[in-house]
């Protein structure tokens, strides 16, 4: 089924930040233009992110594109026969099969857009991401706007309790902070 295609070549890019960097429109903005192109896309999400959409990736400025919600990794394989890029959001919150998945699709032909939070709230290395952005082709760092200072943000502080790894949230529970304020927040 996916055997490597010589008439094409396939690839990862890895769209990665904090919250609120802009990385799920930069995915979209990328799909819609292959969409334009008349290639054949797919986009997957994650079953388990439903804050905006159940079936679609939406991004914080209320842009969307339709997507597939998936319970795996693997799940992606079985819904990509016959397409030229496949979109995936929220890569963190997939299980560590989404590297394969990811590879095997390049290697199959197919360019692969990922997009997904680098780091968690405590500000270490989120789930699969840092194996993704080592395999992947082109890795595309966005960045937010610091809450409380204006530099560029490239942590997810979250100002919610909790301690758990996941969990969903937008401004009310997350604001994006710089290396500086994060580690004055997280004393």
């Amino acid at each position: 089924m996916f055997l490597e295609n010589a008439s094409r070549r396939g690839w990862v890019e890895v769209i990665c930040g904090s919250m609120f960097s802009g990385k799920t429109e930069e995915l979209i903005r990328r799909l819609k233009r292959a969409n334009f192109a008349n290639q054949r896309v797919e986009i997957f999400k994650p079953r388990l992110d439903v804050r905006y959409s159940e079936e679609e990736v939406v991004s914080h400025d209320a842009n969307a594109i339709r997507s597939t919600p998936v319970d795996t990794a693997r799940n992606i394989l079985l819904m990509t026969g016959d397409v030229d890029v496949v979109g995936i959001d929220e890569a963190q919150f997939f299980d560590e099969g989404i590297v394969d998945v990811c590879d095997t699709l390049a290697r199959s032909g197919v360019r692969v857009i990922v997009a997904g939070l680098d780091t968690d709230y405590t500000g270490k290395p989120f789930g699969p991401m840092p194996a993704l952005m080592a395999k992947a082709e082109y890795v595309t760092k966005v960045h937010a706007v610091c809450m409380r200072c204006g530099n560029l943000a490239n942590h997810s502080h979250r100002i919610t309790d909790g301690d758990q790894l996941v969990m969903l949230g937008e401004k009310e529970s997350y604001q994006p902070l710089c290396r500086h304020c994060f580690d004055e927040a997280t004393r």
